[in-house]
């Protein structure tokens, strides 16, 4: 009898002073997120400086460091599609002082196409808030004879296996996006993945391969040059860029979508109280001058919300290629 009381009492005395912790440490971590940051965070950009990513960051950055009177500091960590910069977040300290752009192939595409990825995109990250989307474009070189998607898909049936489509690289918006064509089109083209965008779009003008998926931003001067003809957009709607050109979807493909997208992820267990208040001054800047005017300027689209449509938007995203990559057997080489 003694013996069961006193475990009774030992129990007790445990959860009273866990109940104790608790009640103390919720006013603290309360404490320290209405003060965070109290030091400069770091933004981690899984690729090179210049690229899209990185431009994008920079902007993003210099108004959360005027907003919060603290300095976001950008570390660009290049390498194997994104997966060396984004398993860095993964692997930081969950409180808020590393925090990056979680990009589409890193988070969405390559955990289909690489069998050892070191990180679970649907566990280890904590999704902080949408960043900006951006749609592809698909050009072609100006000795092809085609001035049109339903024209393309006719060439591409008459010639199979004779148009070459160029790439930055495998597992890359611009690698599926031409994957996804292939399948919803029925035709048959070879990929060629370059080492990087610039080289692709150099053997593009000069003819040596057909066509390619490539960003808005990026391919915009080819086009407006006459260099490379622009066929069609890849998202829903037409881009604010090039309102001239049709979707993909209305011009001959109905129901293609892709879209290059970003976002800003934090590891995961970061605490709730500062992943809110990221969110909210995030939000606030996209609706600001300073980065919203500027970025929709580029030709970038903004998302903006919450932490919970981010996870979403990147479920439904992981799910669609995984699909595109088994159904057309795409592989790294």
């Amino acid at each position: 009898m003694f013996q069961l009381r006193t475990q009774l009492v030992g129990r007790n005395s445990a959860a009273y002073c866990a109940a104790c912790l608790t009640f103390i440490a919720w006013p603290v971590a309360a404490s320290a997120a209405a003060e965070y940051p109290i030091r400069p965070v770091r933004y981690i950009v899984p690729s090179a400086p210049a690229g899209s990513p990185d431009i994008t960051a920079r902007i993003l950055t210099a108004e959360l460091s005027r907003q919060m009177g603290q300095q976001f500091v950008v570390d660009n960590r290049v390498g194997a599609s994104g997966i060396i910069g984004t398993d860095l977040i993964a692997k930081a300290a969950p409180d808020g002082y590393t925090i990056g752009q979680g990009l589409t192939p890193a988070l969405a595409i390559m955990r289909s196409l690489v069998p050892k990825i070191p990180y679970d995109s649907a566990k280890d990250f904590q999704a902080i808030a949408p960043f900006y989307f951006t749609p592809n474009l698909l050009a072609v070189t100006p000795s092809l004879p085609v001035k049109s998607v339903r024209g393309l898909i006719d060439h591409a049936k008459k010639h199979p296996g004779a148009l070459l489509f160029a790439s930055s690289g495998n597992g890359t918006t611009f690698h599926l996006g031409g994957e996804l064509f292939k399948l919803m089109s029925g035709t048959q083209m070879v990929h060629v993945p370059f080492k990087a965008v610039q080289l692709a779009m150099t053997d593009m003008i000069a003819g040596r391969v057909h066509l390619m998926f490539n960003s808005v931003a990026s391919i915009e001067p080819h086009v407006r040059a006459g260099r490379l003809r622009g066929l069609a957009v890849t998202s829903r709607k037409r881009s604010v860029a090039f309102p001239e050109l049709p979707t993909v979807s209305e011009a001959g493909l109905p129901g293609f979508e892709v879209i290059a997208w970003a976002g800003i992820i934090a590891p995961a267990r970061t605490p709730k109280a500062i992943v809110n208040r990221l969110n909210a001054e995030i939000n606030k800047a996209l609706a600001s001058p300073a980065v919203g005017g500027k970025l929709t300027a580029l030709g970038y689209e903004l998302f903006g919300g919450t932490p919970e449509q981010f996870t979403e938007h990147i479920r439904k995203e992981a799910a669609k290629w995984a699909d595109v990559v088994k159904r057309a057997g795409v592989k790294i080489d």
